[in-house]
């Protein structure tokens, strides 16, 4: 969709323009408030906006445009405060000749303005290359006035689609911090290229805005979670924007608002009706610190994933999603993703599919006479089944107390209250030392007849399989190192395949023959797997048990004990039935409390609102109690996506042909942290949509990139012994207490090969390490601070050119001057150098002359290489083909429109407002957003000439120039022409000519 020019940014307000059909050309007045009274033909121009013209030089330059437009037969642009709307005009101001020699004049002045810089000399424009801070406000508020990248309601459907999103961000109180843009920027420039390319482009921005910083801060401050949300999201949405980045803002949601969780409320009933969500008394992971229950996912190495506080197992009931019904479509459906290995491999293991076995261990009495209990094990190995010589039962299994004897009961009770203490991760740990207390109770091992005992451990887990193991101490490392601690008998019955003899050092685990496993069945020199599948057969054939597929994937904890999240849609009546609320009644609003302190006691804060939790049945009309725990954070991000299609729908989550046309996503970009949380939720749910008629596609995201972190700035630190205060090498440091570590500047240390050393004592090694941003480290960098001093263009570029997307990347404020230089660069080819007394020419230096074959060559060579860069996601290597264009293109002594113009659209992806600035001032009257993208013509691909290496007598004395395909006598003339090699002809004569075609050629003289 093309944007009119009717209203170019709003500080484009003062004078009339001026131009020359050579291309050189002031560009003026393209405001609302300034039109001209007839079109003026135009072929380029330079912009000219008030930022560049003090207003004291207004009437004089309106003057000065008065009187050559007359000459030249233009109308001419009135006075601004008269007229209303404008059209661009130009005016004749230099001839081509003028302008080259000018272009020289200046590229020399500004080399010795850089030189001056770097000497530390004063400059009229002394790190700014340019002015960016007129530039980049003024074109981001022409985006805002002009709404440029809106998408329409309604689209040219015969067109393709792009639908690009980043992960939504949490506004947080801190603010972004310069590793947020990386992947912002990222999508932008796709966003912007895919414009360029035709496609019909959706690029919204919203706020997962629920959640627990919010509640916590308001907890502190008596501040209401929605004040604190609603001020950080409006520093965010302005950090966003003074980047440039190309979002549709009409499109803006926030999980927080009514309109928008009414359609979350809205998917759990469908769920509820279905279900797929149910009330169950579970073990959870409560953490007393946060006050609420946290899913498996939200769990990190025994601590909470936000804040780092200690998490326990405690029974609660709680509200559970059924998302291990959909685990095998969830496993199934990766196959068909674009998405990195290794996210979909972190899924994979998440959800644990596994295939083996579930059988029963028949309880004995103490008599060895058997109850009417079994003890049911799930395995993977079930070829090992002659080799169990005991079973486990976890601390929270069901039948514990039933199998545990009188005369154990206490040792029992004490364990179990023992490891309710214990997190997940405690209780699994490899290296921990085994703990356990023996039941007093005996299971028959169905395939020996033999009596073995039961035990509890913590190490076997309550919610997965289930909850109790067969122990094969002989060929699994935990339960060899339980056998080992108490002393219980182990039995190999899988031989390795390479004959050796098991030394009872260790457990194995491998494959082999069996053995040792000739009782109620014989597998006996089977393979595992023989085995494996001949056991599960008998187990069938028996009734002792049935082949299995298990999961380590639990059903989802969907309840929270917190204030700050979006209310359950249902209700409790007196009887106990739990009813939905009826959908014409959503949302149910969260009500306004003061007090959002949980209890400790696992009772939510919105139990204290109590006009809102007692309420009455609408279809009934009898009491009804409302739920008040609330919707974990992750609710609202499941389905956004989806939102941003049909924001403002009242009617409907989103329209069925709306969602045909624009889904699935993509490309979606966000860190890889969220592989396991809100990937695979939101999958789930979509499936979910899809089961239902919601949506047309089985996956949301097609296309996944995670971009790589960004850390801090290189951290240096040197070591002193304290002992006498001298400092120590780093390489020589060890754990002693007296070598103590200080944080030195990057001034005082040099590079020296792959190590740094202290300058002024290069023996001493320094260490160097960066870190990961944080405030507590002091290494935050403020994207605002960046953007003031070098400019969006120059945060957004330098971020793309540190590396790959991908990987992960040190921060370096000295690579952002480096590319604020080559924006620099790329105004100067294009508008020249500051002027002496400040300011910039009213002209710019493009040329309406033809381009030279080598101009024409170095601008294909960098459509083509910047075309397939971009498509691949290769900003890095995009961005320095277009330095490589720079560096030849500055040395040009004229420099054709026909060629800038091309390479300003390429720029402008990943530098859009000084792109936008140099394409109004060569000329054009509207934003160069929609402009189609340059083409590389092939003929310009191809090299015409070659270098060629001339040795004589084996020796490379030189190269020289020649065309492609150069024959063997050609090239000797060539050499023998050029007065480079004459010296080593002089006085010789030539016995032998050598040439390889392209590669060499070899002169044998005497």
């Amino acid at each position: 969709m093309r944007r009119s020019m009717r209203a170019l940014p709003a500080s484009v307000r003062e004078v009339g323009a001026m131009a020359s059909a050579s291309g050189s050309r002031v560009c003026a007045n393209l405001s609302r408030e300034c039109v001209s009274s007839a079109p003026i033909a135009s072929s380029g121009g330079s912009c000219k906006r008030s930022s560049f013209l003090p207003s004291r030089r207004v009437g004089a330059l309106r003057s000065a445009a008065l009187v050559s437009g007359r000459a030249n037969g233009l109308s001419i642009l009135r006075h601004p405060r008269i007229v209303s709307t404008c059209d661009a005009g130009f005016i004749n101001v230099r001839s081509e000749a003028t302008v080259a020699g000018k272009a020289a004049q200046l590229e020399q002045a500004e080399s010795q303005a850089e030189l001056d810089q770097e000497k530390g000399l004063e400059t009229p424009q002394k790190i700014r290359g340019y002015p960016f801070p007129e530039i980049e406000a003024r074109w981001q508020q022409y985006w805002e006035d002009n709404q440029t990248f809106r998408t329409p309601d309604v689209v040219d459907t015969t067109k393709p689609k792009y639908y690009v999103l980043d992960m939504f961000p949490y506004p947080s109180g801190a603010g972004l911090h310069v590793g947020h843009p990386e992947g912002y920027t990222a999508t932008d420039i796709m966003a912007r290229y895919k414009r360029m390319r035709g496609f019909n482009v959706l690029h919204p921005m919203g706020w997962d805005a629920f959640g627990l910083p919010a509640e916590q801060y308001a907890i502190q401050t008596g501040t209401h979670p929605r004040e604190t949300t609603l001020k950080n999201i409006d520093r965010f949405r302005s950090q966003l924007k003074s980047l440039g980045f190309s979002y549709d803002w009409q499109r803006e949601i926030s999980t927080t608002e009514p309109d928008y969780y009414k359609w979350t409320q809205w998917i759990f009933l469908q769920l509820f009706k279905r279900g797929l969500a149910y009330e169950a008394e579970v073990a959870v992971n409560w953490c007393p610190a946060l006050g609420t229950v946290l899913s498996n996912e939200e769990v990190i190495d025994g601590l909470s994933e936000r804040g780092s506080h200690p998490v326990i197992r405690k029974p609660m009931r709680q509200w559970m999603l059924k998302i291990t019904q959909y685990a095998d479509r969830l496993v199934e459906d990766l196959d068909d993703l674009d998405w990195p290995e290794s996210i979909k491999d972190m899924q994979r293991n998440w959800i644990g599919r596994s295939e083996g076995a579930e059988l029963g261990f028949p309880i004995l009495d103490g008599n060895g006479t058997l109850r009417d209990l079994n003890v049911r094990v799930y395995t993977t190995r079930p070829d090992t089944l002659c080799g169990a010589t005991y079973l486990v039962v976890g601390p929270e299994h069901p039948l514990l107390q039933q199998i545990t004897s009188d005369d154990q009961k206490q040792a029992v009770a004490e364990y179990v209250e023992a490891a309710s203490k214990k997190t997940d991760l405690e209780r699994t740990e490899l290296q921990k030392v085994k703990t356990g207390v023996f039941t007093g109770t005996y299971a028959r091992n169905p395939a020996t007849a033999e009596a073995i005992p039961i035990w509890v451990a913590d190490y076997v887990l309550g919610g997965y399989g289930t909850g109790a193991i067969m122990a094969v101490p002989a060929h699994d490392s935990r339960d060899f190192e339980f056998a080992k601690a108490f002393d219980l008998p182990m039995r190999l019955v899988v031989s390795p395949n390479d004959g050796k003899e098991w030394d009872q050092e260790k457990a194995y685990s491998g494959d082999g023959k069996l053995v040792n496993s000739s009782y109620e069945i014989d597998i006996n020199g089977l393979s595992t797997s023989e085995a494996a599948s001949k056991v599960i057969h008998w187990l069938e054939q028996n009734g002792f048990g049935t082949k299995k597929v298990n999961y380590k994937l639990r059903d989802w904890l969907f309840a929270r004990q917190r204030y700050w999240g979006e209310p359950f849609p249902l209700l409790l009546l007196e009887n106990g039935e739990i009813k939905a609320v009826p959908e014409s009644d959503l949302p149910v609003t969260l009500p306004e409390i003061d007090e959002f302190t949980p209890t400790g006691t696992g009772e939510p804060p919105l139990a204290k609102a109590t006009s809102w939790v007692n309420t009455t049945d609408p279809e009934s009309g009898k009491p009804a109690r409302r739920e008040t725990n609330t919707m974990p954070q992750w609710a609202g991000s499941c389905w956004y996506y989806l939102r941003f299609i049909d924001p403002k729908n009242p009617n409907a989550l989103v329209d069925p042909e709306k969602e045909r046309y624009w889904g699935p996503v993509d490309l979606y970009v966000g860190g890889a942290e969220h592989s396991v949380l809100h990937l695979l939720y939101a999958r789930f749910w979509h499936k979910v949509l899809y089961d239902i008629g919601v949506v047309s596609t089985k996956e949301p995201f097609q296309c996944l990139v995670n971009q790589g972190m960004i850390l801090g700035e290189v951290e240096y630190t040197v070591f002193r012994d304290t002992r006498d205060g001298s400092f120590v090498s780093a390489d020589m440091v060890d754990g002693s207490d007296y070598y103590k570590d200080e944080r030195i500047s990057e001034s005082l240390v040099v590079k020296k090969g792959e190590s740094y050393v202290l300058k002024d004592n290069p023996k001493i090694r320094v260490s160097s390490r960066a870190h990961k941003m944080s405030k507590s480290r002091g290494n935050v960098i403020n994207p605002d601070d960046i953007v003031s001093e070098y400019g969006a263009d120059s945060l957004r570029l330098y971020e793309m050119f540190m590396g790959p997307l991908r990987d992960v990347k040190i921060w370096s404020t000295n690579g952002v001057e480096g590319v604020h230089r080559f924006l620099g660069r790329a105004w100067r080819l294009v508008v020249g150098s500051a002027l002496p007394g400040g300011g910039y020419p009213e002209h710019t230096l493009a040329t309406d002359g033809a381009p030279s074959k080598e101009q024409l060559r170095a601008l294909h060579q960098c459509i083509s290489k910047v075309t397939e860069e971009i498509d691949n996601m290769r900003f890095n290597t995009a961005i320095a083909a277009m330095m490589e264009f720079i560096n030849v293109a500055n040395k040009w002594t004229d420099r054709p429109k026909e060629v800038l113009e091309p390479f300003v659209l390429l720029l402008s992806p990943l530098a859009p407002h000084i792109a936008e600035e140099l394409w109004c001032r060569l000329g054009h009257s509207q934003s160069l957003a929609y402009e189609r993208w340059p083409e590389a013509n092939p003929e310009y691909l191809r090299e015409d000439t070659m270098t060629l290496p001339v040795q004589f007598n084996g020796k490379t004395r030189g190269t020289i120039q020649v065309p492609v395909g150069i024959d063997q006598a050609a090239a000797l003339a060539a050499v023998t022409e050029d007065g480079n090699f004459t010296k080593f002809l002089e006085g010789k004569e030539i016995k032998k000519t050598i040439y390889v075609p392209g590669r060499i050629l070899n002169l044998i003289v005497k």
